[in-house]
């Protein structure tokens, strides 16, 4: 008859596992261990260990020889297993991604997993695996354009310099045109939101005119100054930098960062700043309007104000857009950019050389 091998515990040894049978804050497994453990050290035999541990006698057999091997810390994890058998063979991985990455199919521009399976012979629960594993999502496309200012470098550095580093006794506002925002009815009223279904609008509407917001936000404070006008010319953009001036205090110099819009550099806005020397102008890169953080507050009033609502006119439109604006300002949060200058320009360089790659 096979005899199990005798435990003898030192002190040391037999305080930590009466420690761990007992404390609460435990994995009930790695307490039931711990008395076996014990029981084994005093002679107990493995029957009797199974039947006042609840386990069976194998399992007991198993984790004296655990022990006896690794002491308490082969307690604590169980071995590792072989798991399910793979379903499919790294080749057959690698096959999935080479057709999915370099290759389209011949009446589509990308691949569903549909399409894939029925290609290759697999099933698409299989192909979604593989995908959801390597983060490939072939229905995605997003847009981007590098810009193409050869003083690319020196405006970014001068724009974000401005946001991490402002200067003192100085305001910096981030200010642009959102233009065309169309005061649109739709021609039936929609039904609410309730449980279990999404609110809903028409897809066609009446158009009732268009506006132009101007807006210039304060980097520091996060608050907003703004205007709307019927139209975006130079004429406009000096009544809007008057407002600003009316609406800042008179001591501090004021940093405006702009995009290169023609209305910008007009020369009769030219002729006015040189009248107002405390504006100070950065341009943003051409086709870099991501620079400009004013465009997270229209992102914003966008979403949460315009685009789901109905406006009868531009009147309606343009009230709905100031008590935006104030209630922002009663409780402004600025936006707080972290992107350095120099991971900008190693991102723009790593997409320059993948596109460089791309046309070869």
């Amino acid at each position: 008859m096979r005899v199990a091998e005798t435990i003898e515990l030192d002190v040391t040894t037999e305080r930590e596992l009466r420690a761990l049978s007992k404390r609460r804050r435990i994995e009930a497994r790695l307490q039931q261990r711990a008395r076996v453990i014990l029981l084994a050290a005093q002679g107990w035999q493995n029957k009797d260990i199974a039947a006042q541990v609840d386990l069976d006698r194998r399992q007991v057999a198993l984790w004296r020889q655990r022990f006896l091997c690794g002491g308490i810390d082969a307690l604590r994890q169980d071995a590792p297993r072989s798991g399910r058998t793979p379903t499919f063979t790294p080749e057959v991985h690698s096959r999935i991604l080479q057709v999915t990455l370099h290759t389209k199919p011949v009446a589509g521009t990308h691949w569903s997993t549909r399409t894939l399976a029925e290609h290759l012979g697999l099933s698409a629960t299989t192909i979604r695996r593989v995908w959801q594993r390597n983060g490939v999502k072939p229905h995605l496309q997003r847009g981007f354009k590098l810009s193409r200012d050869p003083r690319f470098e020196d405006k970014l550095l001068d724009v974000v310099g401005l946001y991490l580093n402002p200067p003192e006794h100085a305001l910096v506002l981030s200010c642009d045109e959102k233009s065309q925002i169309q005061a649109l009815n739709r021609t039936q009223p929609g039904l609410p939101m309730k449980a279990g279904r999404a609110g809903t609008v028409t897809h066609d509407y009446k158009r009732h005119g268009t506006t132009t917001l101007f807006a210039a936000l304060n980097t520091l404070d996060g608050t907003v100054i703004s205007m709307c006008q019927p139209q975006h010319r130079h004429e406009e953009w000096l009544k809007f930098l008057r407002l600003i001036q009316r609406n800042t205090p008179k001591q501090l110099q004021l940093h405006l960062i702009v995009d290169n819009y023609g209305t910008h550099t007009h020369p009769d806005v030219q002729a006015w700043l040189a009248k107002h020397p405390r504006f100070v102008m950065h341009f943003t890169p051409t086709s870099a309007s991501w620079l400009n953080m004013v465009e997270r507050f229209f992102r914003d009033i966008s979403e949460n104000r315009i685009r789901r609502d109905s406006f009868t006119s531009v009147a309606e439109l343009e009230l709905a857009i100031d008590l935006y604006v104030v209630h922002h300002n009663a409780h402004p949060k600025p936006f707080i950019w972290t992107a350095s200058a120099k991971d900008i320009l190693a991102k723009v360089t790593r997409a320059k050389a993948a596109l460089a790659g791309a046309t070869r």
